[in-house]
């Protein structure tokens, strides 16, 4: 069964705060949100599903249980009708942790919202207030307990690379998403967008955003975490779906598969450290991974595989798929299976 979001997007409504990286207008190409369109876009995206897809509509873009009151219920009762109809399966809607209370989770139930889930972009003061990210780690971590009590799927979203940030930073962000109990998680490398306070630091040498590499080894990092945490990752990066313009991007770690070039790190990583422990100098070896995880593993435009022949020394180096594999296991053999 296939999993289809169908995003509306809600740009920058009920949202105060001006983050050093947001300007949602310039991230969605969305300047205003009309209300009258949520039929018709629900109805076109429904119209190029399969009848056994497993159909979600999300509400993202902005701060969905921060704007306004009348609004947001009313949109809340237009998706519940498609959830009624069978026609959709689940809810789900992004938010700010300070836009959580008992109330707004009152409202999200008696809708039948889903999943919620929550920017918390770091858990470090310090990155929060260079950041200007108006809530502190305490309102995360009340967030996910009230979130998770009323047993909501609770979502995680983090940043890498904001300003004052480090990799520490956000192995402990990570850590604590993992301990409040966050079914799943998204991970944004920060990209530097137009029109946005980060732009003019960066403009001006006071921010340096990462590169596409170092985006790629810090989210790989984070990656490790979520597995050993049991904490599904839905994505990392931004994509043209989720609204990313990248002809307003002013620089960052932009690129269409930011996952694949992460898990990509994870399993060089888990490769050279088998073959670290295997005297394979000049050998042909087999090189095993999970279902559909040959790509990642062979690396973007075979650079996994190039540096692991140059490195050992390897005359041939074959890739294939285990069924009895999960996650990032691989299993190394002489030869060829």
């Amino acid at each position: 069964m296939r999993h289809v979001n169908i995003p509306v997007f809600i740009p920058h409504l009920g949202c105060p705060h001006d983050c050093v990286f947001c300007n949602q207008r310039t991230i969605s190409g969305q300047e205003d949100f009309d209300p009258n369109t949520l039929e018709s876009l629900i109805d076109e995206a429904l119209g190029t599903v399969d009848s056994d897809d497993e159909v979600e509509i999300a509400f993202f873009g902005g701060s969905f249980t921060g704007i306004d009151r009348g609004l947001m219920i009313s949109l809340l009762e237009r998706a519940h009708a498609y959830l009624k109809s069978g026609r959709v399966k689940s809810l789900r809607c992004s938010t700010r942790p300070d836009y959580i209370d008992d109330e707004i989770l009152n409202i999200l139930e008696r809708y039948g919202m889903t999943t919620v889930e929550l920017g918390i972009q770091s858990t470090s003061e310090r990155v929060l207030a260079a950041s200007r990210r108006g809530h502190t780690g305490d309102d995360a971590r009340r967030a996910c307990c009230l979130i998770k009590a009323r047993g909501f799927r609770l979502g995680g979203q983090m940043m890498i690379g904001l300003p004052a940030s480090g990799l520490e930073d956000e192995i402990k962000t990570a850590e604590e998403i993992c301990a409040l109990g966050c079914d799943e998680a998204r991970i944004y490398p920060t990209i530097v967008f137009d029109k946005t306070a980060l732009g003019m630091l960066m403009l001006s040498g006071e921010y340096t955003p990462l590169t596409v590499q170092e985006a790629a080894e810090r989210s790989a990092r984070i990656l490790r975490i979520f597995d050993e945490g049991g904490v599904k990752v839905l994505r990392v990066g931004l994509c043209d779906a989720e609204g990313l313009h990248s002809s307003k991007c002013l620089g960052g770690p932009v690129h269409p598969a930011m996952g694949e070039l992460s898990r990509s790190v994870i399993f060089r990583e888990n490769i050279c450290h088998e073959l670290d422990l295997t005297a394979v100098h000049g050998e042909d070896i087999t090189v095993c991974v999970p279902r559909g995880a040959v790509s990642a593993a062979i690396g973007n435009r075979r650079v996994n595989r190039d540096y692991i022949m140059q490195r050992y020394g390897i005359r041939k180096i074959r890739f294939c798929e285990d069924e009895k594999l999960r996650g990032y296991e691989i299993k190394i053999a002489r030869g060829n299976l």
